[in-house]
């Protein structure tokens, strides 16, 4: 669409944006039916989190893409990547207990909003290397039209990664107080505490640059 203009290439991405959307439907019915089913928030080991992950990346491209297929695209490919990983990998899909540190409120707030930044950081990354991409082809003859979608993409790209960056943000403070319900103090660098504070500095310095 970017070098021809055709009606069946317009009409083609119409149907195909309403098959991404309809396919982001039904992974959200299989979400909450997985919530119903086991009675608890569906993101409490390592592939519940990959397919809420994919899910959040998903709701992130649906926002941005209202007005760019680029993005709706580019999220579109990332997430059927990722789905794929869950699907060949040893990631065990069976519904299981909640572990009892895992056993609280706090599992549906912090969790939720802490993985739905990595959807968000995600879109950033890959609009980022869709705009590198581009860059190379570009020519005296394609000039207007490939700069005129890098910077589509590079507003859309910064816009992600702020959203990306609260949430995180947000998330981490959250993941302070969990920690102190749970173990009598809010921060105690340990990996996973460090690696998010390390994530929200980096991605605050991109953003500020």
């Amino acid at each position: 669409q970017m070098f021809y203009s055709r009606k069946w290439i317009y009409n083609t991405i119409k149907i195909l944006k309403y098959l991404v959307i309809t396919g982001w439907t039904f992974h959200t019915l299989g979400l909450i039916a997985r919530w119903i089913i086991s009675n608890h928030a569906p993101w409490t080991n390592g592939y519940e989190a990959m397919i809420y992950t994919v899910w959040a990346t998903m709701l992130a491209g649906i926002i941005f893409g209202k007005k760019s297929n680029l993005t709706l695209a580019t999220t579109t490919c990332v997430s059927s990547l990722l789905l794929l990983f869950a699907f060949v990998s040893y990631l065990d899909p069976t519904i299981t207990n909640v572990v009892p540190v895992l056993n609280s409120y706090w599992l549906m707030i912090h969790v939720s909003i802490i993985v739905a930044s990595y959807g968000f950081l995600i879109l950033g990354g890959f609009l980022g290397l869709l705009s590198l991409i581009l860059m190379i082809f570009i020519n005296n003859k394609n000039k207007n039209i490939l700069d005129l979608r890098i910077s589509e993409l590079t507003i859309i790209n910064e816009r992600s990664l702020i959203v990306g960056v609260y949430l995180l943000t947000i998330g981490t403070f959250l993941g302070g107080v969990w920690a102190n319900e749970s173990w009598g103090r809010y921060w105690g660098w340990d990996p996973k505490e460090t690696w998010a504070l390390v994530s929200i500095l980096v991605y605050a310095f991109i953003l500020h640059m």
